[in-house]
């Protein structure tokens, strides 16, 4: 704030002495004593009472920033987002003060010596006033970011288009003014100078324009540029799969609504992933891509899949004999082994029922080698379950055809499946398997629809009329050990 007024002082003695033709101009020799006695009592008036302005209005400021908790007082937090405003009052009312009083000094000696020190004191506030709010507004910018939290509404700030217009103002409209004042004022016989004389004021005032304007870009790119690199770092975290990152936001400008709206647009992308994913873990990372990318309206296809169901044997006696905890955790280290060996083969697993699992190999996806996949998955099932179980029996079935799969269920509440001879088949088979001494059995379909590396692992048997079908179903077994009673 000093130097803000420090700089706003030199450009009014700088006019004074430089700003106008030499036979206008004012030395400090010419200035008399009973300024020079006004000047320095002022000065030292407006020091004491601009320091003490200044403390009143930051010192709540600064003692509710630095406590723990910076939200308990409502007035400080206002006053914390008008402070820059506030300060940059002060020094305009002090400036006009001493503009009026210098002025009036002056006016009974000579009316245009009052004239141009009204004028040097103008372009000094100016000056001033424009400094002073930007400096304060990016020395107290922690303080408005803690105030506003995270609510840039609540604060109003000069946006981008008004900070250059009001910098353009200062370095470029104000001295062509002057410019044109003094051109005018020479025509008019209002100074006593010829054309030439008037080369050394528009000289300064062209400088002067040239040295402010320097300052203008510095401050104004300064302004843009911090938020626009911290949200181009924010960008380039979420592009990198960081969406817990967000911005602080600087002020209620254009610049700090726009960190505001990219902190909700990444909120939202954030809330939308953790849904995505919860949405994944209960019906399968594959459904729900297919549903986020082509919605879900109720009805299905035809398509060939494998399926495999699994089952554990006898776990009504299990629920009798052990604690609800043991079981819990018993089906959760079952469903952690199911989920793992179907997902490393391409399926996903479309439905916990109870103690038993069925998982699907060519849908919602197409997938190359389905059946193939399905007998294969179901080797590795039984030979993991059986070192991660131990005693605990199983039993597996794998089937292959066409199904339909699609969402079935209402618009409220639906749920995607599929549902055919293959599905109806796989169950059957499982509860075959349950007494035979592998534990699996698959179909000779699936056998036939798989590639010939995974067929080699199986042998066709005899067929049975499974349960419910009618028709003839031609038995598999895989090349297994036998699991010891």
């Amino acid at each position: 704030m000093l130097r803000a007024n420090v700089v706003g002082a030199l450009f009014t003695f700088a006019f004074l002495r430089f700003g106008m033709p030499l036979s206008d101009a004012i030395s400090l020799d010419e200035i008399t004593g009973l300024n020079q006695i006004i000047f320095a009592v002022y000065l030292f008036v407006a020091m004491i009472i601009g320091g003490i302005l200044s403390i009143q209005l930051s010192l709540p400021v600064l003692i509710w920033h630095r406590r723990r908790s910076r939200l308990d007082n409502e007035s400080a937090r206002r006053r914390a987002l008008k402070l820059p405003r506030l300060l940059t009052i002060v020094n305009a009312t002090l400036w006009l003060i001493g503009g009026v009083i210098f002025t009036v000094v002056n006016l009974p000696a000579s009316g245009k010596n009052a004239f141009i020190v009204a004028i040097a004191s103008a372009i000094g506030a100016l000056v001033t006033c424009v400094l002073s709010f930007m400096q304060a507004e990016k020395v107290l910018r922690p303080i408005s970011v803690a105030a506003m939290a995270n609510d840039p509404d609540v604060a109003v700030a000069p946006g981008v288009t008004s900070r250059i217009a009001i910098f353009w103002v200062v370095s470029v409209l104000a001295p062509l003014v002057v410019i044109i004042g003094l051109i005018t004022m020479q025509r008019f016989d209002f100074i006593d100078t010829d054309a030439e004389g008037l080369q050394r004021p528009i000289l300064w005032m062209a400088a002067s324009a040239l040295a402010f304007s320097m300052i203008a870009i510095f401050r104004v790119v300064g302004a843009i540029n911090d938020p626009i690199k911290q949200l181009r770092k924010a960008q380039s975290e979420v592009s990198a799969g960081n969406l817990n990152v967000a911005v602080k936001i600087y002020d209620g400008s254009d610049l700090g609504l726009l960190q505001a709206g990219f902190n909700d647009m990444v909120a939202d992308l954030r809330e939308r992933q953790q849904l995505r994913n919860l949405f994944g873990r209960y019906v399968g990372e594959d459904v729900a891509r297919k549903a986020i990318e082509t919605g879900t309206e109720l009805g299905g296809e035809e398509r060939y899949v494998g399926v495999l169901f699994v089952d554990i044997v006898g776990s009504t006696r299990l629920a009798v004999n052990r604690p609800p905890r043991e079981i819990v955790e018993l089906l959760n280290e079952f469903f952690r082994v199911v989920v793992t060996v179907v997902g490393r083969h391409g399926g996903f697993v479309n439905k916990f029922q109870g103690d038993a699992a069925l998982a699907i190999f060519g849908a919602p996806l197409d997938l190359e080698d389905f059946a193939g996949r399905a007998l294969t998955a179901a080797r590795e099932l039984r030979t993991e379950l059986h070192e991660t179980l131990g005693d605990t029996d199983i039993g597996i079935g794998v089937s292959a055809g066409k199904a339909i799969a699609g969402h079935i269920g209402a618009e409220q509440r639906l749920e995607y499946t599929v549902i055919g001879d293959p599905v109806n088949e796989a169950a059957r088979l499982t509860e075959l398997a349950k007494d035979e001494p592998t534990r699996v059995l698959g179909s000779a379909r699936a056998v036939f629809l798989a590639s010939a590396e995974e067929a080699a692992n199986w042998d066709i048997g005899e067929g049975v009329e499974l349960r419910g079908r009618g028709i003839e179903t031609l038995l598999a077994r895989p090349h297994l050990e036998p699991i010891s009673s």
